[in-house]
């Protein structure tokens, strides 16, 4: 049954007022005669996406023909607007609908880029957007501020949501490994852990379980600390360094760091924030094991 209520003999005493048929009904849906009857019975419902041009055609308002406990989740946004989940693809420009339906099953949240498209498409605004998010994710919250927008964006809390902020923002500019390639890093002990499409599953959400001996196999693969793949990862102070650490790294490698630096006290860094600066980064070459200069 769709997220909102549906009453059968509601929708049948709405259509009997405006003396409309099963068969007009039926038409304006593009459904038989039959499936209103059943509809109206309560022996089946219609999909959720449907439910707007339902109260389109017996001309009543959607949250009073089909109320609503709570708020939307992001298939409730996508079925109000009177979308079935594959049509996404088209709004985000993608091959699949891949992106909302694992956002939508709490899987993996949405990248940056589709924010804008899915809200105007949805008569939402991002806000709205992100706290139906949140919501498909099992965390209810008030609509975030358009400060702490980008930075909810930035902490990936599921495995897949892991994995892929990894390949997408710890390789600065070098080819980020292959599903085959991390399998081969996982099973380097000798045991065999993950096969490619193992890694596979997981970066794409088709699996969201993984065991305790993948995700220390994962944070050996990805050079991070094991606390960065266990739930509730978003406030664990070791798995925040790895987050904080490629974000630096990240401003170094596009050069906002670097020319800040180079103005000085010239509205820039000061010579004590520099110095720091140049700590963490000789900290940083001591503590990777390949770093140019390093034992």
């Amino acid at each position: 049954m769709p997220a909102r209520h549906f009453d059968g003999k509601r929708v049948r005493a709405a259509r009997r007022a405006l003396d409309l048929t099963q068969d007009d009904v039926g038409a304006a849906l593009d459904v038989s005669r039959g499936t209103i009857a059943g509809y109206e019975a309560n022996r089946s419902f219609p999909d959720g996406y449907k439910l707007p041009g339902y109260a389109r055609v017996l001309q009543r308002p959607l949250d009073e023909l089909f109320p609503r406990d709570g708020e939307p989740d992001l298939a409730d946004l996508r079925c109000d607007a009177g979308y079935p989940q594959y049509k996404t693809s088209e709004i985000i420009g993608t091959r699949s609908a891949t992106p909302v339906q694992n956002a939508e099953r709490g899987v993996a949240r949405l990248d940056d880029r589709f924010m804008g498209p899915l809200a105007a498409a949805y008569g939402v605004t991002v806000n709205e957007l992100l706290a139906a998010q949140e919501r498909s994710f099992g965390i209810s919250t008030p609509p975030p501020s358009a400060a702490q927008c980008s930075a909810q964006a930035l902490v990936p809390r599921t495995v897949t949501e892991k994995i892929n902020y990894l390949l997408q923002n710890a390789y600065f500019g070098q080819t980020p490994p292959t599903d085959a390639e991390i399998a081969q890093a996982i099973n380097e002990a000798g045991t065999t852990v993950a096969t490619a499409d193992d890694v596979r599953a997981l970066r794409t959400g088709t699996e969201t379980f993984a065991s305790p001996a993948m995700r220390a196999s994962l944070a050996r693969a990805f050079q991070v600390e094991p606390a960065f793949f266990e739930d509730g990862a978003e406030v664990n102070p070791a798995a925040r360094e790895v987050l904080e650490g490629i974000r630096f790294l990240g401003s170094i490698h596009q050069g906002q760091i670097l020319a800040l630096a180079a103005r000085g006290s010239n509205t820039g860094l000061s010579a004590g924030m520099i110095a720091k600066i140049n700590e963490l980064v000789a900290e940083l070459q001591d503590k990777l094991p390949d770093a140019p200069g390093s034992a």
